[in-house]
């Protein structure tokens, strides 16, 4: 199994139409570090359902302060990639060394001079990244199965979220072990004593 099917369902008495971000957290970096806006699901209406896939590896690519891209290469957990100069430029490629710990993959900047920035992708979308990597310098990654999902407003896929919107999304899912299951936003409504938001899982296979 190497993706987990998901299906967002909206059981919510939200009236105002509210985006839903999902995102994962970088567990090799401090908490604190900020988050990629993985995936938003806009306009779905109440009852409306929305499914998606959640791939179990990710992509690593990297860009060079000239603002070229590597191609995207399928990480495995315990791997290292090196950005290099090649006779033909810049180029990303796997390391003969691996990464320190068996459960992380890093980005390594083996330049002579220049910074790079060191992204990850789930399903072709941005995921994480690390800017501004000096020469010599690496990122380092590591993700477990489980996502961050909250109402916002006014963000799209890619973007950086600040520590203020993140402070706001408190819901956290595991899906260790899970091959399908339906995520379910429940609460929301007119008024100020209406319920908060509430993300559960239903429907699970295993």
């Amino acid at each position: 199994m190497d993706r987990i099917r998901l299906n967002f369902i909206n059981r919510s008495n939200d009236t105002n139409n509210s985006s839903v971000v999902i995102f994962q957290q970088n567990v090799a970096e401090d908490f604190g570090e900020l988050a990629i806006a993985w995936k938003v699901i806009e306009n779905c209406g109440r009852l409306d359902n929305h499914p998606f896939v959640f791939p179990l590896l990710f992509s690593v690519s990297a860009s060079d302060s000239y603002g070229n891209y590597t191609p995207l290469l399928t990480a495995y957990d315990g791997q290292a990639f090196d950005m290099i100069k090649s006779t033909s430029g810049d180029i990303l490629q796997l390391s003969s060394t691996p990464a320190t710990s068996p459960t992380e993959v890093e980005v390594r900047n083996q330049l002579i001079q220049g910074a790079i920035n060191a992204n990850c992708y789930k399903d072709g979308k941005l995921l994480a990244t690390k800017t501004r990597l000096a020469p010599g310098q690496k990122a380092v990654f590591e993700f477990q199965p489980r996502i961050y999902i909250g109402v916002v407003s006014q963000i799209r896929e890619g973007e950086v979220m600040n520590s203020a919107i993140i402070s706001q999304i408190n819901s956290e899912i595991n899906l260790f072990g899970i091959i399908s299951a339906d995520i379910v936003m429940t609460g929301g409504g007119p008024g100020k004593s209406s319920p908060a938001f509430s993300f559960t899982l239903e429907n699970i296979n295993k």
